[in-house]
């Protein structure tokens, strides 16, 4: 499998990320996000990333402020040591926007299949769906295969 071909895989597969935002005074804030991927009807596409956020977190406030942002995926450890470190691993920059209520059925729809039991607070009137829009992204796949590709090349 391509380096591209790995970070996408990736992409596609993970659940949850580490988001780094920007806060107001220009330092780094990290928190733990649940995240899907859109399909499309190519394969070959490049996946848009989506998150239910709320309005009352810090991530989201930093967003809204500043829509610069990464976000970190990683596959499942491996084997029987569990060594996170072994794992490939995908740094995605790009910006992020809110998908506007009532144009975000398909997203939304890709959001709750993934996650299920965010159903129960997804309709609440403080969260919404976010997209992650990819600029590159930068992939660990192992000792000496270190890569940053561009969003085209996913």
């Amino acid at each position: 499998m391509t380096d591209a071909g790995l970070a996408k895989s990736i992409v596609r597969a993970a659940r949850s990320a580490s988001l780094g935002t920007i806060e107001s005074d220009g330092g780094p804030f990290v928190s733990l996000v649940t995240v899907a991927a859109t399909s499309g009807s190519d394969p070959e596409s490049v996946p848009t990333v989506l998150m239910l956020l709320s309005g009352l977190a810090r991530h989201t406030q930093n967003l809204n402020a500043n829509a610069s942002a990464s976000l970190l995926l990683a596959e499942a450890p491996s084997g029987t040591t569990g060594e996170p470190l072994a794992a490939a691993r995908v740094t995605l920059v790009g910006t992020v926007k809110k998908l506007e209520s009532g144009s975000d059925a398909e997203a939304r729809a890709v959001f709750l299949d993934a996650h299920p039991s965010a159903e129960l607070y997804a309709g609440f009137g403080d969260f919404a769906i976010y997209e992650f829009s990819i600029t590159t992204a930068h992939l660990v796949a192992g000792f000496g295969r270190i890569e940053t590709v561009s969003a085209d090349q996913l």
